[in-house]
């Protein structure tokens, strides 16, 4: 795998096809449990290892499997991975295990994984499938980490709460002043809606700018950062 190829996988799963940005798939975990910082960094890592295993093994096995019914067995392979996750977290986590409730055996329905599986690890190779389902997870990952962490400082102040459900040790940090009221409106789904709508925004501005700073950017980008600018 060359160079170019490694930064084609990455670039796409962290930024360019962002699956929640872009793509804008998987929203019910991603407005449901991203309440704080902690669930939604747990939950995207509990996906990162399903998509990354189920890549694998999907693209070891894609010329085994008859095209009739592979969409039967990719789904068979996610659910016997989510089952594995399923249950180490429910004895290594419990705590945690309870907050996330039904959203770790949902991964077995999330878009994200189903779409790279179809979409990606039935035509590659296992290096570059693993990669692929690894990077994805990673733009999952940021985004629910920093929309948890939004939502989590907005309404109620703290940062990294929860965080004694993975580490004992370690506490949350009260980042504005006890007396601080909230606003549960950020805690809420609605919330969740207007700081996803936020993010997109801020990303479409970022490529914006980025188009407009190119030497060779021409009449052919003028209307989306005319749109930008305006916005």
């Amino acid at each position: 795998m060359s160079r170019e190829q490694f930064r084609e996988i990455m670039d796409n799963g962290i930024w360019h096809q962002n699956s929640s940005l872009i793509q804008i798939l998987g929203l019910c975990p991603l407005l449901a449990v991203t309440t704080t910082l902690v669930n939604g960094v747990m939950l995207s890592l509990a996906t990162i290892i399903v998509m990354a295993v189920a890549n694998v093994a999907v693209a070891t096995l894609r010329n085994l499997i008859p095209h009739e019914i592979r969409i039967p067995v990719f789904i068979l392979i996610v659910a016997a991975l989510v089952t594995v996750v399923d249950l180490v977290f429910n004895a290594y986590f419990h705590e945690l295990y309870l907050v996330l409730g039904i959203f770790i055996p949902l991964i077995v329905t999330n878009c994200i994984v189903l779409a790279r599986v179809e979409a990606f690890a039935n035509k590659n190779p296992p290096l570059q499938s693993l990669l692929d389902g690894v990077f994805t997870g990673v733009g999952l990952l940021w985004t629910l980490a920093l929309l948890g962490g939004l939502r989590e400082l907005i309404g109620a102040g703290t940062l990294f709460s929860g965080i004694d459900m993975v580490f004992p040790a370690l506490h949350g940090l009260q980042l504005l002043p006890a007396d601080y009221p909230g606003l549960l409106l950020a805690i809420l789904p609605p919330g969740a809606f207007i700081l996803l709508g936020c993010l997109i925004a801020w990303k479409n501005w970022v490529e914006a700018r980025a188009v407009a700073r190119r030497p060779d950017s021409g009449a052919d980008h003028a209307l989306p950062v005319a749109l930008a600018d305006g916005a």
